[in-house]
């Protein structure tokens, strides 16, 4: 189904400070910003993607804490978080 122009809500998971153990939800900020309005120009040939869940994976954990991985930096509280989706078509 192509929707264009569709108006919808997005959800931003905003760490409040580097965690220690396990991530709770006292560690985190929810912003939803809502009336985001979808704009698809009229050959594009990209998806728009919905998470349903936010998974919280091992090599997260440890970019929570503020230590870096092999690959990526510390997240940075008060910014966005970010992680990879696998998509199968």
């Amino acid at each position: 189904m192509v929707v264009r122009n569709a108006v919808v809500s997005n959800k931003k998971v905003i760490f409040k400070d580097y965690v220690s153990g396990f991530p709770k939800e006292s560690d985190m900020v929810v912003i939803v910003d809502e009336n985001l309005k979808l704009k698809v120009t009229g050959d594009s040939k990209d998806i728009l993607v919905k998470n349903l869940y936010l998974p919280c994976d091992p090599y997260m954990r440890l970019l929570m804490t503020g230590r870096s991985s092999e690959i990526f930096g510390p997240y940075t509280p008060g910014a966005i978080s970010y992680g990879f989706i696998q998509l199968q078509l």
